[in-house]
């Protein structure tokens, strides 16, 4: 006889997760605020991609046709650039869902997940999608610890995550950081490179993750087209990794992931150098301004972490604190990132803006500091 008293219930580790909350754009009465809450480029989008987007849309006939499943076109466009095999390609529905579908393959009840202290916090929920069990390795000073990562690896780890540049501190692990870590791994992890924001280093501070992708069969490199590329509404993502990895993969990845408008435009976003060129160079010009200008408040308990990504950390130590600037930026106009979830009660992450965006921000920021 059925049991009509009984409830539905989730399964213990999907209720254990803290969903993911977005980057807000509005204050709690829904007044427009100035985001930088989000790492989104302040520049939009390039023009041969917004281009090829319009085009894309203005086909009306092909809106009762499914994309393409496999991005080819994409995928081979992403080979040319970066010197790749287009079969070892695989595109997302951003880089997050290819995080997942790492975990999703490689992981499950009994395994461990493992990745840094204030990582992208993505992975802890990828990781209790499947069952598996997360686990955090102690930060240096808010940047990745190789030796802290290593000691953390048991016969249950089945995927280690490494955001590099991370996010939401900026943090970069060098090269030598990177071969380190992948050398100390058993043979048997997927060792994960998120490169989300790799278009916003200067070439020697490559971290030599794609290299290790096209040599090693067990590391899988992912990037976005949401953040120098100014795609985020389309939700683009690619990965690379060994043809075992990718055969893997393929067989969780949801069909048509991709739209087609968001297919052409990608495309079009990679033959845009000038574009990445211009973003790249704003970012590094305003985000060293904004830190000059945010390090000369240590007197009221401001540290800035050294980022190299599109945003700054910014740690309020002092008699004023993180939550209290917070909600003073949003009477003031301005919407940036507290993070009392990750554990970082005592810091806001704000994305690099425009000249006037960014010159406005220090402003409300000195303001709110002197109450």
């Amino acid at each position: 006889m059925t049991d009509t008293t009984a409830s539905l219930t989730p399964k213990p580790w999907i209720s254990g997760i803290a969903p993911y909350v977005p980057g807000k754009s509005a204050g709690a009465d829904g007044r427009p605020l100035i985001k930088l809450s989000a790492n989104e480029n302040p520049l939009g989008t390039g023009e041969k991609a917004r281009a090829a987007f319009r085009a894309a849309q203005a086909d009306a006939d092909a809106l009762s046709r499914y994309p393409d499943p496999g991005s080819a076109a994409l995928r081979e466009t992403i080979a040319a650039k970066f010197g790749l095999d287009p079969a070892r390609v695989i595109c997302g529905n951003g880089s997050d869902e290819l995080l997942h579908l790492a975990a999703g393959t490689y992981a499950g009840a009994g395994d461990e997940i493992l990745y840094v202290r204030y990582g992208f916090a993505v992975y802890e929920i990828a990781a209790r999608r499947v069952g598996a069990t997360p686990v955090e390795a102690d930060d240096r000073d808010y940047a990745t610890d190789v030796d802290a990562l290593l000691a953390a690896v048991t016969g249950k780890t089945r995927v280690v995550y490494l955001a590099n540049p991370n996010n939401p501190t900026g943090t970069l692990a060098t090269r030598v950081d990177v071969a380190r870590l992948y050398a100390g791994l058993p043979k048997d992890v997927l060792f994960v490179i998120d490169q989300a924001y790799a278009e916003y280093l200067a070439p020697e501070q490559d971290d030599g993750g794609l290299e290790l992708a096209k040599t090693q069969p067990n590391v899988f490199v992912t990037r976005t087209f949401s953040k120098i590329h100014g795609l985020a509404a389309e939700r683009i993502g690619w990965g690379y990794a060994s043809a075992e990895v990718i055969s893997a993969l393929h067989r969780i990845r949801l069909p048509f992931n991709v739209t087609r408008a968001g297919q052409a435009a990608a495309v079009a976003a990679l033959g845009d150098e000038d574009f990445v060129t211009r973003s790249r160079e704003h970012n590094a010009k305003w985000r060293s301004w904004l830190t000059g200008e945010l390090e000369s408040l240590g007197n009221h308990g401001v540290r800035v972490v050294p980022s190299a990504c599109n945003f700054l950390l910014v740690l309020f130590e002092g008699d004023v604190g993180a939550e209290t600037v917070y909600n003073r930026l949003m009477d003031a106009g301005y919407i940036v990132r507290w993070l009392p979830g990750q554990g970082l009660p005592h810091a806001l992450r704000m994305t690099i803006g425009t000249e006037d965006e960014t010159r406005g921000l220090a402003a409300a920021i000195r303001v709110a500091l002197a109450g």
